[in-house]
């Protein structure tokens, strides 16, 4: 079930991205034209404010770092809609071979609700969404889009914004029906109350409270901690043998976290990976290296979200009938 790079490439992906030749060659002839343009407009300017009064005050220096700043981002707004092209035609050929859709632009769903209710990700003060893989895996329901979160921190000039959160979020319909609410997280986060050590005998968010689920695979305790609203069906839900491969997939994305949530028949992930799929570039040479890469991401993913579902096939990602992409 992993993509075979070299099948998306010769599927149509290659003929297509060799086509594109053309526009990246206007993007960059354009990026260059204004780039020229904003030059011969900014010095005349810049000049007559660094030979004036205005050149003794701050306003000197604010109007040419803005000048500067908005005559780069003029010139290099064909570059970006050409890698953005690039991202979208690559993306989507390799989602179409999964069987799933692809959009750069995302509308988040109630499982980024669910996520931020139960601790996923962290609040934020401002939010954005890219990179949308959705459809049916496996036979299941499957959505996965990149989210990056920020907080306003510091006070007056210092004022700044900094990222709290930034990786996919994924929600997949579980293969078994269940009622309960379930988090799996890293053991440690919720610390019993005066940080004597060892993980909480329970939370509460929003009022809906999750007790501690005691499992018998020490490997997994030390490792993962479960919260859920029904102690039995918590230990169906989750496997001790999960821990290898999620562990496996954390240290893939050099991730810092991976978290899950099963609620409402679903199972919602979020790893803090950084900020993946980014296959568009202007180097033709490179395409089929980012699409790999583009590839392998999204696999181990799925492959991740399959390997929780416990899907009544079995199977995880590497098992189907595609030749592999390495990690």
């Amino acid at each position: 079930m992993r993509s075979n790079i070299d099948a998306v490439m010769k599927g149509g992906l290659e003929d297509w991205l060799s086509g594109q030749a053309d526009m990246r060659e206007g993007a960059k002839s354009q990026a260059t034209s204004r780039w020229v343009w904003g030059a011969a407009i900014l010095m005349p300017v810049l000049a007559f404010v660094w030979f004036s009064p205005v050149a003794q005050t701050p306003f000197a220096a604010i109007i040419t770092a803005g000048g500067i700043g908005g005559a780069a981002w003029w010139g290099y707004r064909p570059i970006s809609a050409a890698k953005h092209a690039i991202k979208v035609g690559i993306n989507s050929a390799i989602a179409a071979s999964y069987g799933l859709a692809y959009a750069s632009e995302v509308e988040p769903g109630h499982e980024f609700d669910a996520a931020r209710t139960y601790g996923l990700v962290p609040e934020s003060d401002r939010s954005s969404f890219e990179d949308r893989w959705y459809g049916a895996l496996e036979g299941h329901g499957f959505d996965l889009y990149e989210a990056h979160l920020e907080e306003r921190r510091g006070s007056g000039k210092n004022r700044h914004w900094v990222t709290v959160f930034r990786g996919p979020v994924i929600r997949m319909g579980f293969g078994r029906t269940f009622h309960s609410t379930t988090l799996l997280e890293r053991a440690g986060k919720h610390r019993k109350w005066l940080g004597l050590g060892g993980a909480s005998e329970h939370v509460s968010f929003e009022g809906h409270r999750l007790d501690r689920v005691d499992q018998v695979h020490p490997a997994f305790g030390d490792t993962f901690v479960l919260y859920s609203d029904d102690q039995v069906e918590a230990r169906v839900l989750v496997h001790p043998s999960y821990v290898e491969h999620l562990l496996k997939l954390e240290s893939a994305f050099e991730a810092r976290e991976l978290r899950a949530l099963f609620t409402r028949g679903e199972v919602i992930i979020a790893v803090e990976a950084g900020d993946l799929f980014e296959s568009g570039g202007m180097d033709a040479d490179a395409d089929r290296e980012n699409a790999a890469r583009a590839a392998r991401q999204f696999g181990a993913l799925a492959g991740l979200a399959l390997a929780i579902n416990q899907n009544e096939r079995g199977r995880v990602i590497e098992d189907g009938p595609q030749s592999p992409v390495d990690l």
